[in-house]
Order: C-alpha cells, then sequence, then structure tokens
C-alpha cells in the first residue's frame, strides 16, 4: 500500500506531550498502526512521555535535534533512526536552526 503524506493534511498540535511550541503532523491510521511524517519547528519539542503496550521508530529525514531517552541525551540528525521499545520514555527537541522533520510509527496502537 502506497501512503503519500504530503496529499494528507498536516495538522498542529500546539504542547504536544507537554512540549514547547507545536508539533506538525500528517498521520496514517489503519485503526491498530499509526505512521506520521512529523515537523518540529526550531525551539519546538514533543514532551516527555513513557510507550505502555507500544513502541516507536522514528527515522530523521531532515535537520537535526536531541533525543532525551531514559535519562540520557542523544543527537540525531538526517539519516539517524531512534527506537523507543515499550515500558521506555523519551522527548525529541529540535535545538537547531531549521525545521526537523522525521518519520515515526508507532505499531499496535
Amino acid at each position: 500500500m502506497r501512503i503519500v503524506f504530503d496529499d494528507i493534511k498536516e495538522s498542529l498540535a500546539p504542547n504536544f506531550k507537554g512540549g514547547e511550541k507545536s508539533f506538525a503532523s500528517r498521520v496514517y491510521s489503519d485503526g491498530k498502526n499509526k505512521m506520521m511524517k512529523g515537523r518540529l519547528e526550531p525551539v519546538a519539542s514533543i514532551g516527555l512521555h513513557r510507550h505502555e503496550g507500544n513502541c516507536e521508530m522514528i527515522y530523521v529525514l531532515e535537520g537535526s535535534g536531541k533525543m532525551l531517552y531514559d535519562g540520557g541525551e542523544e543527537r540525531l540528525s538526517a539519516g539517524d533512526f531512534h527506537y523507543c521499545p515499550d515500558g521506555h520514555e523519551h522527548s525529541f527537541i529540535n535545538d537547531g536552526d531549521s525545521d526537523l522533520v522525521f518519520i515515526a510509527v508507532v505499531p499496535a496502537q
């Protein structure tokens, strides 16, 4: 099945999961799995949250930022992949000077 994210209307979620500014996303869900193209403008973030009953996989397409993960910090930039397993927590922060664009997959929603 082909999914064209740019054909899906972008929605804005202010202070997503307690983060700063807004999280922009184009989301496809089949009722069980969620796939999205996300965008964080400079200084925007997704707040710290724990995955319970699911995991999340993130692939960075453009830009750079930091991922707070289980009390640590990881630098991510275009071409990097982040995996947050069930029972773990993370927060994504765009501390760069351009948009941070990524693909995220959350199976078994």
